[in-house]
């Protein structure tokens, strides 16, 4: 069973957050302050953080950058009262993975949950199977059957990140700070010349399609 440590130091809270993620086939395991979240690593196995920020003591960011700074890459999702641009940046900053403001909707923190540990999966295999296609981020390449396909590093790097969040948009400026960094000077439909590449060497392909959003971005659809 997945288990997820909850770092909340409200009572009421952590037994809610027991009963919802209990209810969707989770085992959660549960901790008032950030020394017993580490006394709860340190026991078992966690394969994902749901963590307040204002705790007494060591604070949510304190905490998750001690967690990163120690090696631990356990994705973290922070709930918090604290809303503002400033407190969601210093969480990133820090390591957070993903970032909910309270009060929290529950079918929301958990389809998070779901899509971080999706993407925490797929980041540890590093590969992506859609019926008989196989991305391979190690080797840059695509099987199909007997067919292999080796990309170039940024064109498979843009085809393993829409297909590993599939039917999500994606805008050109995010794919474009991804892989090249808003600080380069490479112009924006760089990110489309290297869609329309990707879609040539696989428009055959009826397992997935890369689909434009008009004035928005690129999503990937599965055909499983």
């Amino acid at each position: 069973m997945i288990k997820l440590l909850v770092v909340e130091d409200d009572i009421n809270t952590r037994k809610l957050m027991k009963v919802v993620l209990s209810s969707d086939g989770y085992e959660p395991i549960l901790a008032n302050n950030a020394e017993e979240a580490l006394e709860k690593l340190a026991s078992f196995k966690i394969d994902l953080i749901v963590m307040d920020i204002m705790m007494p003591g060591m604070d949510g960011f304190e905490l998750t950058e001690k967690l990163r700074l120690d090696g631990c890459m356990i994705p973290i999702l922070m709930v918090t009262a604290k809303e503002t641009p400033m407190d969601v940046k210093h969480g990133f900053i820090t390591g957070t993975d993903d970032y909910m403001v309270k009060p929290v909707d529950e079918d929301e923190m958990l389809l998070r949950i779901a899509a971080l540990l999706r993407r925490s999966q797929i980041k540890n295999e590093r590969k992506i199977e859609i019926k008989s296609v196989v991305l391979d981020y190690d080797t840059l390449s695509v099987t199909r059957g007997e067919e292999v396909v080796t990309l170039p590093q940024k064109e498979f790097q843009i085809l393993f990140k829409l297909l590993s969040y599939p039917n999500q948009i994606f805008t050109r400026v995010q794919i474009m700070d991804d892989f090249w960094g808003l600080e380069s000077e490479s112009d924006p439909h760089t990110v489309d010349v290297h869609i329309n590449r990707i879609r040539n060497r696989f428009h055959k392909y009826p397992e997935f399609e890369i689909v434009t959003i008009r004035g928005l971005g690129y999503k990937a659809v599965r055909k499983v």
